[in-house]
């Protein structure tokens, strides 16, 4: 009797119930989804370096390896022609002992100073008046964006008539007030003014757009309590609209004052860096020195000049911002 309970008891034991069944597939599925998940996200990793890869490549070869290269000429006398040397900082020191070094700069100082608040006021001022719901503002909108893709050549060819001294527009309009015009492009005194009003005129669109997505985002309900508390516009712009875009302000201020000390296009095609070096700015000398007398190595060193230069306002542009949001 006893042998029959105990072989019914291992028969019972041994047997799969269905619950042991539920309890063993439970148990295996849980293992099996962890190893499918990791699987997943291996496969995720490896997918997405591989579409890093090729940005990377790029970056890595065209832009790190090439800032690499400028950085040891120019510590050379390379010349593209010939063989070089190593000559240490006298690149650097010769920078600071040259003259024309210093006219670059202070041309570039003051297109600086006229282009970034103007280009400011204007790209601001245009979002201003067109933050609005109508169907013609698109028009203009678009209108206002052409400039920025057309082409420096074509910009330049519109502002050599805009800027004649006999027949452009300026001065024609200039003659209506019985205002003799200035020769724009051929005086010393106005061809930065010049170059600065043709650059504000062909980059501001850009700008424009990035204002009206801020202008977009700023909170109606505190525009409407403020006219409701009797601000009038001019206060509801200077206490509400304008802090609720600093941040959009510092990034357009800091991208105008690169932009501001890389100019070299305009210059380039309206004045050749005259009259009398009056239009000369940095870039262009560097390419000058890079590209006309084929010193590369001294060239590279006014390129790491302009990058500390332009590294030191950016950096003063963000304490400042910073310190005016506190």
């Amino acid at each position: 009797m006893s042998a029959l309970v105990e072989v019914n008891q291992t028969v019972l034991a041994e047997e799969e119930t269905p619950l042991r069944r539920w309890r063993g597939r439970g148990r295996r599925t849980v293992r099996d989804d962890t190893a499918g998940v990791s699987a997943t996200r291996r496969q995720q990793t490896i997918n997405a370096w591989l579409f890093l890869a090729v940005p990377i490549v790029l970056f890595v070869l065209f832009l790190l390896i090439p800032i690499a290269i400028a950085l040891v000429a120019s510590f050379t006398d390379y010349a593209v022609i010939g063989d070089f040397e190593w000559v240490g900082v006298s690149n650097y020191i010769r920078v600071f002992e040259d003259p024309i070094f210093w006219i670059a700069l202070r041309n570039t100082a003051y297109y600086t100073a006229l282009f970034v608040p103007l280009g400011l006021v204007v790209a601001l001022g245009t979002a201003l008046l067109l933050n609005r719901s109508a169907k013609a503002v698109r028009v203009f909108r678009t209108l206002f964006y052409i400039p920025v893709i057309s082409s420096t050549v074509a910009t330049a060819s519109i502002w050599f008539w805009l800027l004649n001294p006999q027949y452009g527009l300026f001065n024609v309009v200039l003659g209506w007030f019985g205002i003799k015009g200035p020769a724009w492009l051929y005086d010393s005194q106005w061809a930065m003014i010049a170059i600065v009003l043709m650059s504000v005129w062909a980059g501001f669109g850009a700008n424009m757009i990035i204002f009206l997505a801020a202008l977009q985002g700023v909170p109606r309900e505190l525009v409407e309590a403020a006219r409701l508390d009797g601000a009038s516009s001019w206060r509801v712009f200077w206490h509400v609209t304008l802090p609720a875009i600093s941040r959009t302000t510092f990034l357009i201020t800091t991208l105008l004052l690169i932009a501001a000390f890389q100019v070299f296009d305009q210059a380039y095609v309206l004045t050749k860096g005259g009259p009398g070096n009056s239009t000369l700015t940095l870039v262009y000398y560097i390419y000058d020195r890079g590209f006309g007398r084929l010193e590369m190595g001294y060239a590279s060193a006014l390129s790491f000049i302009l990058f500390l230069i332009i590294l030191v306002f950016s950096l003063a542009n963000a304490r400042i911002t910073r310190s005016k949001a506190v």
